[in-house]
């Protein structure tokens, strides 16, 4: 399942086109419900926007290409400006396929009803807290009626869990939501905030002259990571055939390469109960979790893409 370079990068291009626009162009709004003269199926696939839209599309494309190699589906990537939009596409059901947080998971698979696919192999998500590697903040009890930024309210990793935690030990903060894990690098970097919340793998593959001025302040407790989950009107026999094709796609040097660049290693069959550690915390309401009555800041300004 060899893809070319010349392929990659069309599908690339074609992605940065859309990447944060509506999950369907006016022409192909419809285009999951078509599958004419045998054609290869498409299949909207959306990302949690994390990172840049042209930072997920550079990540993404080359292992949708992959996945759609002589394949009867035809992956589309997608994302959306902010996590907050993304949250409103998936309650709306837009994206056929998507990669969401385990929260999300939770959410999402009440209503419209996604169904878990897969999920990285023996891998548990965990959430870290940054700050400016001159910062005076040595301990995560130093943070107490500091600054501090998250990527939106319900991002489980890099948001819920550290709130959690930094809520059990008691510590007061001023919260802001900057609707991306990119923005809250930059705004720790440059010196706005006092700390933000991420996770490891978006904080790899950040660019390394933001990184280059962070360090990990601490880590959260572990649990079952995010998901690739499937819309119910997405059928059984392409759903059969993803799940295959993730689950075998670290076998192959093409497959394992690409996935070498998202920062994964391999991906297993899911199924929902794997995520019932995520339903024990008991978060709450799905639009202010662990909070009763708390309106988002505004977004501070930081250079570069949210």
């Amino acid at each position: 399942m060899k893809i070319s370079q010349f392929s990659v990068q069309v599908l690339f291009l074609s992605c940065l086109l859309s990447v944060t626009g509506s999950a369907y162009g006016e022409n192909d709004k419809h285009s999951h419900n078509s599958n004419e003269l045998g054609a290869p199926r498409t299949i909207t696939f959306g990302v949690v926007p994390q990172q840049a839209a042209s930072t997920l599309a550079r990540l993404w494309s080359p292992v949708l290409a992959e996945l759609s190699q002589n394949a009867n589906f035809n992956l589309r990537f997608a994302t959306a400006p902010d996590i907050p939009t993304f949250e409103k596409r998936l309650a709306s059901g837009e994206y056929d396929v998507a990669y969401m947080n385990p929260y999300h998971y939770t959410v999402f698979h009440e209503a419209p009803g996604y169904q878990a696919l897969v999920k990285q192999k023996g891998k548990q998500i965990k959430g870290i807290i940054v700050v400016r590697k001159d910062s005076p903040i040595l301990t995560i009890d130093d943070l107490n009626n500091k600054d501090v930024v998250f990527p939106a309210p319900a991002a489980f990793a890099a948001s819920v869990l550290p709130r959690a935690n930094l809520k059990v030990r008691g510590l007061e903060n001023r919260v802001k939501y900057v609707g991306s894990h990119d923005s809250v690098y930059l705004a720790v970097a440059q010196g706005l905030v006092d700390a933000g919340g991420g996770v490891k793998r978006t904080f790899k593959t950040m660019d390394k002259a933001t990184t280059s001025q962070l360090r990990v302040l601490w880590e959260t407790p572990g649990y079952t990571p995010h998901a690739i989950a499937v819309h119910p009107r997405v059928p059984a026999g392409i759903v059969e055939e993803l799940r295959q094709g993730f689950v075998e796609l670290s076998s192959s040097s093409q497959g394992a390469e690409v996935l070498n660049v998202l920062g994964l290693k391999s991906f297993e069959a899911a199924k929902n109960s794997d995520w019932d550690d995520v339903r024990s915390l008991g978060l709450g309401t799905f639009e202010k979790p662990l909070e009763n009555s708390s309106d988002i800041a505004d977004k501070p300004s930081v250079k570069g893409e949210l």
